[in-house]
């Protein structure tokens, strides 16, 4: 299954695939020629298809449980000073995505959405530790019923142009649900209680929609 938001490049890489294998045939280049262009066409037609994937998922969570708002791999885990939304310490759990990696981005709890921004800014090479505060970035919020507020944040990198928010502040979302969507190699970060149980650690390769990441339950 392919991601809607692959639709307009998947016709622009079908036309240019086509163009390859046909159009090259009218050039009158040498077999071995024709045959590399051709070949390195279907190549990367491919890359197109397998980075608009998207994989069917089934979440299965408690209702304190944080679950991988993105597929890739676990690159920070840190208290850190959150000062866009809560102005305070929480801890940051950083999900690197490699340009191989399923980009459909998923939210991590269920609730009410109390705050969701986009932000322009820089392509500094999405591991970079001021990336999550000057890249073009979305900041979301999420006040879980059990958890409480819990914000993710999509970061672009140095690749990444594009990065799609569905979230819209007041609309109550699913966990598992997807939130949005970025292009070509990205960062989405987790700001969570500093009493929050982490359950993942550095290193680990999580998918979206399905992982649990930590567990928080809201004091009361």
């Amino acid at each position: 299954m392919l991601h809607r938001e692959g639709r307009t490049t998947l016709l622009l890489a079908t036309a240019l695939l086509l163009t390859a294998l046909y159009g090259v045939e009218a050039l009158g280049l040498s077999p071995l020629f024709r045959v590399s262009i051709q070949g390195t066409s279907l190549v990367l037609f491919g890359l197109v298809v397998q980075f608009f994937r998207n994989p069917k998922r089934t979440t299965r969570a408690e209702s304190y449980d944080i679950i991988a708002p993105a597929d890739g791999k676990v690159v920070v885990i840190h208290e850190t000073l959150e000062e866009e939304f809560f102005k305070d310490k929480r801890i940051q759990v950083s999900i690197f995505m490699s340009p191989l990696n399923v980009h459909v981005n998923r939210y991590p709890t269920s609730g009410k959405i109390v705050y969701a921004q986009y932000h322009k800014g820089a392509y500094l090479v999405a591991w970079h530790p001021k990336a999550s505060t000057l890249n073009e970035r979305t900041t979301v919020v999420i006040d879980g019923t059990d958890t409480g507020p819990i914000l993710y944040r999509q970061i672009a990198g140095a690749l990444a142009r594009r990065i799609k928010m569905y979230a819209k502040e007041g609309q109550n979302v699913l966990v598992g649900e997807e939130s949005g969507f970025i292009q070509f190699g990205s960062r989405v970060d987790l700001f969570l209680p500093v009493d929050a149980e982490i359950v993942t650690q550095i290193g680990d390769t999580p998918r979206g929609g399905e992982t649990v990441i930590a567990r928080v339950r809201k004091k009361t």
